[in-house]
């Protein structure tokens, strides 16, 4: 891990992979850690936050493990057939396969309540579309690269859709308005229409 400069009032662990970033931001959240794919971000002096840093050891992945979540997913997204071709599977192999391993809360970012999974089976690593597209409903579930994710609300976005889901994935009503946190394992489970 490497402590950089992030201007005057932070700095920034670039670590090494997803899981030294999620131990160290598991042993430093209590100040206000924030999770990247591979980096945490702390706020405050550099120097305070390197001495910090320097006599702090990066928490056990086991004692910061999440709540398991399940999210029903009707698999009728218009990218499920292009996502088989490139996968060399059919439509329905994608789907057992996309509910078959279970998926870590990496880090989320993009928008509230878009949460980055990791871990699914690799066999469903697609690249995202050459155009994104203008709108993306919420509630559709998509894969992009190593990553699976499901949008929140309605926005732009590239990824592959493969189907699509009723779960409030943000919802400001709710004491936590996200539903998923970094560490969380998320199933995704097969309904019908």
């Amino acid at each position: 891990m490497r402590i950089l400069p992030c201007g005057d009032r932070a700095v920034l662990l670039d670590c090494a992979d997803a899981d030294e970033a999620r131990r160290w931001h598991a042993a430093l959240r209590d100040r206000g850690a924030t999770l990247g794919a591979t980096t945490v971000l702390l706020r405050g002096r550099p120097e305070e936050l390197r001495s910090l840093v320097g006599a702090t050891t990066p928490a056990d992945l086991a004692a910061v493990a999440g709540a398991a979540v399940e999210i029903p997913v009707v698999y009728d997204g218009p990218d499920l057939e292009a996502v088989a071709r490139h996968c060399g599977l059919d439509p329905a192999e994608v789907v057992r396969r996309h509910g078959a391993s279970p998926w870590t809360v990496a880090f989320a970012g993009f928008a509230p309540g878009f949460a980055y999974l990791t871990g699914g089976d690799p066999r469903l690593e697609v690249p995202r579309l050459d155009r994104p597209r203008p709108r993306v409903e919420p509630g559709s579930v998509g894969l992009a690269g190593r990553f699976s994710g499901v949008y929140p609300r309605a926005s732009p976005g590239g990824w592959r859709l493969i189907g699509r889901t009723d779960a409030p994935l943000w919802d400001l009503e709710r004491a936590d308005p996200a539903l998923l946190h970094p560490g969380d394992t998320v199933r995704f489970v097969e309904v019908s229409r």
